[in-house]
C-alpha cells in the first residue's frame, strides 16, 4: 500500500481538486488537498506522479485541452512550491475527453472541472 494511489488518497483525503468555471485558480480547499498531497509525496520520495487536467464539456476541444493543461500546471506548480521535485511530476491534459461523471448540468460540470494526481510509480 505504501507509495500507492490508495495510500495517497488515504493520506491526502483526495487525489482530485476541483476548479471554478473557466478557471485554473486554486481555491482554499484545493490548496489544502494539494498541501496534504505534497506532505505525502515528501514522505514517499520514490513516488512519481502524473497530474491530469480536465474540463467540462463546454468550449472547443482546443480551448479545453489548453485549460486542462493550465489546471494540471497549477497543481504541479503548487506541489513544486511545497518542495516536490518537478522531475517527479508530469502533466497531461484530457480536456473534456474523460469526464468523471456523465451529464450536461452544473452538478456534472462542477465535478468534471478537475485535476487528478495519479501515482505512476511507487516508492519503496
Amino acid at each position: 500500500l505504501a507509495g500507492s494511489q490508495a495510500a495517497l488518497v488515504e493520506a491526502a483525503g483526495s487525489d482530485t481538486i476541483l476548479f471554478a468555471f473557466d478557471s485554473y485558480g486554486l481555491d482554499e480547499k484545493a490548496r489544502q488537498t494539494l498541501g496534504a498531497q505534497a506532505e505525502w509525496l515528501g514522505r514517499n520520495p520514490g513516488v512519481r506522479v502524473t497530474i491530469e487536467g480536465h474540463t467540462d464539456e463546454r468550449g472547443t476541444r482546443e480551448y479545453n485541452l489548453a485549460l486542462g493543461e493550465r489546471r494540471a500546471n497549477a497543481a504541479k506548480n503548487f506541489l513544486a512550491a511545497q518542495g516536490v521535485g518537478t522531475e517527479r511530476m508530469s502533466i497531461i491534459s484530457y480536456g473534456a475527453e474523460r469526464p468523471a461523471v456523465d451529464g450536461s448540468n452544473e452538478e456534472a460540470w462542477a465535478l468534471n472541472r478537475r485535476a487528478v494526481t495519479l501515482v505512476v510509480s511507487g516508492g519503496r
